[in-house]
């Protein structure tokens, strides 16, 4: 048996290899979450590309199915909101109000679509169709738009100017 110093001498030891692995523990937590953020960055990205290429694909691929068919294709039509008193056929003959506006604000636009979790998966054709009927509003320096929690019903994108 060891003596009471020896045994303070390994207690001492062991209690340092546990700080040494609680610093490494640390360090690969952090080497973690570092990945982590790069991972959800790029899936981010990744769904990006994939809402812009997976429709641009589907619709080539409808085209020439429709082309070697020799029949004429009606675009499918998805509505997902809150049940409403009027008929869903009635939407068909809607016609959208078109602004004009630069190409930086469209790339924009459509830029700030990709990011927001609801509506990167829209096909593209219905990105244009948002982009298209989005129309700018200015505000005042310091003016309140909108605030975390309130109940809206507009799509803001904020474009900022020098």
């Amino acid at each position: 048996m060891g003596t009471l110093r020896d045994l303070q001498y390994a207690l001492q030891e062991k209690i340092e290899e546990l700080r040494q692995r609680d610093a490494l523990i640390d360090e690969l937590e952090l080497e973690l979450d570092q990945k982590d953020e790069l991972i959800q960055k790029l899936q981010n990205e990744l769904d990006k590309y994939r809402s812009v290429i997976r429709p641009a694909t589907q619709q080539a691929q409808q085209q020439s199915a429709g082309t070697l068919q020799g029949e004429q294709r009606t675009k499918r039509q998805a509505i997902s909101a809150e049940p409403t008193a009027f008929d869903i056929q009635d939407l068909s003959h809607v016609t959208l109000p078109f602004y004009p506006k630069s190409p930086q604000s469209k790339e924009l636009i459509k830029e700030a679509i990709l990011d927001n979790d609801f509506m990167k998966n829209l096909e593209l054709s219905q990105i244009q169709e948002i982009v298209d009927c989005m129309y700018p509003v200015e505000y005042g320096k310091d003016s309140c738009i909108i605030k975390e929690g309130d109940v809206g019903s507009l799509v803001y994108v904020m474009e900022g100017t020098v």
